[in-house]
């Protein structure tokens, strides 16, 4: 493959990483939208994000199960395929949308957004691989940051286009939007992923297949960087998830902003493009720069990021005058980006430290700073999935891809973490909810304590692993 159709290929790749972005932050503008045309509890709003997460759990449970017993399908049917029907099966779960919201179905409405999940399931098992496969090994994880910064992207427009498709621009007070107003920006999505799937097949990608053995065993159990590593990527999941969802209901709070479901587009936006600014930041290696220009760019490129927030949001007419409050958090992470110097494990634990201490400010204090302290929460976790990732699968050896898969089956805390933050919403409020995410940094820190030890008894350095 020459180098421009390696470049086409990439792109047409890497926009499967921008639709998982789009759909799993528009998740946090449903929630609330559900809410008040089922009449439910937050614990039952929550369901909404447990129905799109759980399906990555039996999604990859169900693939690991069928790749344990006869044979890997990807073996068979190959990486451009696994795509193409990746892509169909959530195109059919978006359509689904629209007989859902024409016979008033909370269950229904549920069961499609599962099945968009299950579709970016099998999109997830082939993408990542694909993404390394498409040009030297030695850069793979490169690009991999390049695709988590356009998944980013998606993350950050998905939860303004979608509300402003819902309730449009709107001036003054609460409002009530019935629930035929999703129709057609899931009609228009399941349009779009049908023309990717389109454009995919036709695509120079090439035709990669796996033929490597898979053993009849779970060897990869035995290494505990791993056990403890699913527990983290649960946790990790969970707490992402767990505190843009509830954030409709936080805003609604006359002491956090006191504003309607119609106003919160612009805060869950910040929340999922606070990930954007991290992950930009890790793109940079995609790029042969001097010491001198890598610094410059590591101060630089998180408020390019942040720029992006603020013009997407201003060209849709929400207010972002607060936002300028938000510049103190992101000086803050840049100078622990300059202390953890890339390390998987230092980063871990300083990112980790740093949030927990976040949350226990929210959950301190009021109005504004309460707000963007939980809001941060998605600026200094942008970077622990692939510290995680790097560190659980450290010498694995031949059951790295099973750890591979029983790490992505660990997504199910997206599922279980935001009902149980419902829960105490329920029967407390959204402000004292905000201990759940509290709870789930101290597990991280811990983790990327203890695995330190655990790969030094087996002669590895965890900040010496490439992250």
């Amino acid at each position: 493959m020459n180098n421009k159709s390696r470049v086409s290929s990439l792109i047409a790749l890497i926009s499967v990483f921008f639709f998982w972005g789009f759909v799993a932050a528009s998740n946090g503008i449903l929630t609330p939208l559900f809410k008040d045309n089922f009449h439910l509890t937050q614990t039952q709003a929550q369901f909404v994000e447990s129905a799109f997460y759980i399906s990555y759990f039996v999604g990859s449970l169900i693939y690991f199960l069928l790749s344990y017993f006869v044979g890997d399908p990807l073996g068979k049917i190959g990486y451009k395929k696994g795509l193409v029907f990746g892509l169909i099966i959530s195109a059919f779960g978006a359509i689904g949308f629209v007989p859902a919201a024409n016979l008033n179905s909370y269950p229904l409405l549920l069961t499609s957004l599962f099945t968009i999940g299950l579709g970016f399931t099998l999109m997830q098992i082939v993408a990542n691989p694909y993404v390394i496969a498409l040009g030297d090994s030695s850069t793979g994880s490169h690009r991999l940051n390049l695709a988590g910064g356009i998944n980013s992207f998606g993350t950050t427009i998905g939860p303004v286009l979608l509300g402003y498709a819902i309730f449009g621009q709107l001036s003054t007070g609460p409002i009530h939007v019935d629930l035929s107003a999703v129709k057609l920006p899931y009609i228009i999505l399941c349009c779009m992923l049908l023309i990717c799937a389109l454009v995919i097949s036709m695509s120079k990608l090439p035709p990669i297949t796996m033929h490597e053995h898979t053993e009849n065993s779970l060897g990869a159990l035995k290494y505990p960087q791993l056990t403890l590593g699913m527990l983290a990527i649960f946790f990790y999941v969970g707490v992402e998830v767990t505190t843009g969802s509830n954030l409709g209901q936080l805003l609604k709070m006359p002491d956090i902003k006191g504003i309607g479901t119609d106003k919160i587009a612009p805060y869950v936006s910040l929340f999922w493009g606070s990930l954007m600014i991290g992950r930009w930041r890790g793109s940079i290696t995609v790029f042969n720069l001097s010491k001198m220009w890598k610094n410059i760019m590591n101060v630089v490129v998180p408020f390019l990021a942040f720029g992006v927030i603020c013009g997407v949001n201003y060209l849709n007419h929400n207010d972002i005058s607060s936002y300028v409050y938000y510049i103190p958090f992101i000086l803050l992470a840049i100078i622990i980006f300059f202390i953890g110097r890339d390390k998987p494990a230092t980063t871990l634990i300083l990112f980790s430290c740093v949030s927990a201490c976040m949350m226990i400010l929210g959950l301190c204090t009021h109005g504004t700073l309460a707000l963007f302290s939980f809001i941060s929460g998605g600026l200094f976790c942008s970077v622990m999935w692939p510290c995680i990732f790097t560190l659980a699968i450290a010498g694995l050896g031949k059951f790295t891809t099973q750890g591979s898969s029983l790490l992505v089956m660990m997504i199910l805390g997206g599922a279980c973490i935001p009902p149980l933050q419902g829960l105490i919403v329920d029967n407390w409020n959204a402000h004292i909810g905000y201990i759940v995410p509290v709870l789930c940094y101290a597990y991280l820190a811990f983790y990327g304590w203890k695995v330190r030890s655990v790969l030094r008894t087996q002669g590895i350095n965890a900040d010496a692993v490439e992250g």
